[in-house]
């Protein structure tokens, strides 16, 4: 799986083929300017020079699996200061022939632990290994129109967490939304998350308890502030037209955060 790519100081381009192979089946990234698609092709290969694929179960890491989740992860740091120093706390990523089954611990309010299990698409760990299932790497391909793409959620995570916090608030650049320091940057954030997460969580509940109509988003994201951080950046970066229509108030936060650039990206229908 590119052992051409690994000897090699410097990441060379990626084959024709190969790229636009990728390109083809995920649209959102077919769509971008072509300065921004030659951008995100030279970032892949240096991702994919840079982190180790493992197959899990039997599974085979090929050519396309390695570069269908390359071009997916590095699309969140297109225009980041620093680019793939973001996701430097890792090298792993371990792929799963399907859904992965993961125990879980969480202590009540009188301090009993319980134990559990859990279906996982995907996992992304503070300073750990990457985790995902290729049924879903491969489904965010044909997903644009429900938002969904679990290689940008995980990866998400991954920006979240650079401060150390999975808070749903990444490390901000100096100077973001007009502060002046970091702690106003910081409640500048919070001020727009805050109220779209209260009020996406309403929803989500009427939802599930009342028959309410059904969120746009993966209401997963009602778990947590940082779950549901990473649950909007799916639809801000697979479906900016609909991500505005239903999050307008999160979209020119995304937009500052992530690039002004990215507000002339076409939308998929």
């Amino acid at each position: 799986m590119f052992a051409w790519l690994r000897r090699l100081h410097a990441a060379p381009a990626i084959p024709e083929a190969a790229w636009q192979t990728t390109m083809a089946h995920y649209p959102f990234l077919d769509v971008l300017p072509a300065g921004d698609q030659q951008h995100l092709r030279d970032l892949a290969a240096r991702f994919l020079k840079h982190k180790e694929f493992h197959g899990a179960h039997g599974f085979i890491i090929t050519d396309e699996v390695a570069l269908a989740i390359a071009a997916q992860a590095v699309l969140p740091i297109l225009h980041l200061p620093g680019e793939l120093d973001w996701y430097d706390d890792f090298v792993g990523i371990v792929v799963h022939p399907a859904e992965a089954l993961a125990r879980r611990q969480s202590m009540d309010e009188d301090n009993i632990v319980h134990e559990y299990s859990e279906i996982i698409t995907g996992e992304a760990m503070a300073h750990g290994p990457m985790m995902l299932s290729w049924p879903d790497v491969l489904a965010g391909g044909d997903s644009a129109d429900t938002g969904y793409n679990v290689v940008i959620h995980e990866f998400a995570h991954k920006i979240d967490l650079r401060d150390g916090a999975a808070d749903g608030c990444p490390p901000l650049p100096r100077g973001f939304a007009g502060t002046r320091n970091p702690g106003a940057a910081r409640n500048a954030w919070f001020a727009v998350m805050e109220p779209a997460y209260e009020a996406f969580r309403e929803q989500s509940i009427i939802a599930e308890r009342f028959n309410g109509p059904p969120t746009w988003l993966d209401p997963y994201g009602a778990e947590s502030i940082s779950e549901f951080f990473a649950v909007a950046c799916e639809g801000y970066f697979v479906n900016r037209l609909r991500f505005a229509q239903e999050q307008a108030a999160l979209l020119p936060l995304f937009d500052e955060f992530f690039s002004p650039q990215l507000h002339r990206l076409p939308a998929i229908r």
